[in-house]
């Protein structure tokens, strides 16, 4: 009556495109910034702003993950205590 959850995984060309639509657009990103007509430290600060969205991009990401299988683990859960209690339920037991 257990149905096995099939995990969930991304293939090998999602992977690939993930990985370098993100190298791609880092690169135009710090070649934008580079090429910018302005002073050094107008530069620095706008790579800093960078780095700092890309490592705020990758926690939220994270968080939303963790929350994703927190959910899937309780649901597991209750569903295995409703099989259970079906299992035990005898519909022709006198009351």
């Amino acid at each position: 009556m257990s149905d096995t959850p099939v995990k969930q995984q991304n293939t090998a060309a999602f992977y690939g495109q993930a990985v370098a639509s993100f190298a791609v657009a880092m690169a135009a990103t710090a070649i934008g910034i580079f090429r910018l007509n302005a002073d050094a430290w107008v530069r620095a600060f706008l790579a800093i702003a960078v780095l700092y969205l890309v490592t705020s991009a990758f926690t939220l990401s994270k968080v939303i993950r963790d929350r994703q299988e927190a959910g899937q683990i309780t649901s597991r859960v209750d569903q295995a205590r409703l099989e259970k209690l079906l299992a035990e339920h005898d519909p022709f037991e006198k009351l």
